[in-house]
């Protein structure tokens, strides 16, 4: 059930624009600090892994890895989605606490 809510919460915040797709977009988001949390599907590529982790690592952003790449994409109503960064920190806190649950 805890899935579910999660992925609802992420969904709403992609309708509030809170959050960033794609590998490079939210690389520089790390860099910049405009993200406090990052979410990677479980079934990304281990280079897209490895770079993202490493960022997040240096950057002290928190990672949650979860789910694949079809399962995030339909959560915020796009087609397949490897990596996501979230903006707000509220979001970014009940997004963790759901997923960790």
């Amino acid at each position: 059930m805890s899935e579910a809510k999660w992925l609802s919460l992420l969904g709403l915040a992609a309708r509030a624009r809170q959050l960033l797709t794609g590998e490079e977009q939210v690389v520089k988001a790390v860099q910049n600090g405009q993200v406090t949390l990052v979410i990677l599907s479980s079934d990304a590529g281990i280079h897209t892994k490895k770079k993202l982790l490493d960022k997040c690592g240096s950057y002290q952003i928190p990672v949650k890895v979860v789910g694949n790449r079809q399962m995030l994409g339909r959560a915020i109503g796009k087609h397949e989605r490897v990596v996501i960064g979230v903006k707000d920190a509220g979001f970014s806190r009940k997004l963790a606490a759901l997923i960790d649950e």
